[in-house]
């Protein structure tokens, strides 16, 4: 039997392995950002296993239905359901190359991928693997991965959601820079989850272009959208418009008929438990103070 070469990992208090079939192109050299995340052992059910084998093909034309195409914003994903109601993927550069080959099933618990190209294009392929399947097979345990910045004070996480280049990280590094007692969590891809009523929110392996991969966890303090406007001001939102506005900012497939909903319900109890704003804001240190007295615990 092949050897295969496996590796544990505890993310958002979730427990997953990813394991190498032997080659010279696959290692744990792909996920430097997974090392702060690392355990030799769980006693815990894992929330999903993936096993990287470049030996994997395609599962036959007709046995699968293409759904979609969707662009991440860093290249496209091809998404195709199979016969037995798993998924394949095919994750595409952002100058559209093929990087990696996923499949799963129904439930993202097991996966397999076949990676290509270049050292970067391996790297590339495998992190947004783990990723969507993180967020996907993490739907069913009340937990959101979301695309947000993070500041930690005093035992909080304070998110800031916004379109990019919008000011996430901006607004960020003035809290950083201005308010006493911060420090980063995330910069990109932090994971919500609700855990006995509470919501948590976690550093991740995923950070986008800030290298900020901590294995850190604080109470969820507030949510808070970034508007850029020409004075600043804090307005909480009603429920409605609060759940409209973190939805978007969660990893989801609105087309799947059991996850979508659970990531809905997931949103939903973080409303009911959570202060949700919106920061009108110029990127100044006025925007951080404002900010701050009006969200913080």
């Amino acid at each position: 039997m092949e050897q295969l070469n496996e590796n544990l990992f505890c993310v958002g208090d979730h427990y997953l392995k990813i394991s190498f079939k032997e080659s010279p192109y696959n290692s744990m050299r792909l996920l430097p950002s997974f090392e702060p995340f690392r355990v030799e052992e769980n006693e815990e059910k894992l929330l999903f296993s993936l096993t990287v084998d470049d030996a994997l093909q395609p599962i036959p034309k007709e046995k699968r239905e293409r759904l979609r195409t969707f662009d991440t914003g860093n290249g496209d994903t091809v998404v195709d359901i199979n016969e037995d109601g798993g998924y394949q993927f095919i994750i595409r550069d952002i100058e559209d190359r093929d990087c990696c080959l996923l499949q799963s099933n129904k439930d993202f618990t097991e996966c397999k991928c076949a990676l290509n190209g270049t050292y970067n294009m391996r790297c590339f392929g495998l992190n947004n693997a783990l990723m969507l399947i993180y967020a996907f097979a993490s739907s069913f345990k009340d937990t959101l991965l979301i695309h947000a910045s993070l500041v930690r004070q005093n035992g909080y996480g304070y998110a800031f959601i916004a379109k990019s280049g919008t000011g996430k990280s901006t607004q960020v590094s003035m809290w950083l820079r201005y308010i006493p007692g911060c420090d980063l969590m995330n910069d990109d891809n932090p994971i919500v989850r609700v855990i006995d009523g509470q919501p948590y929110i976690y550093g991740s392996p995923w950070s986008g272009k800030t290298p900020c991969y901590r294995n850190v966890k604080a109470k969820l303090g507030a949510i808070t959208r970034i508007d850029r406007a020409l004075e600043n001001s804090v307005e909480k939102l009603s429920p409605i418009d609060a759940f409209a506005s973190i939805l978007p900012s969660s990893s989801s497939m609105k087309w799947d008929p059991d996850i979508f909903p659970r990531v809905c319900d997931t949103c939903t109890k973080i409303v009911e438990t959570t202060g949700i704003y919106t920061l009108h804001c110029l990127p100044n240190k006025e925007a951080a103070e404002v900010c701050h007295k009006a969200i913080s615990k």
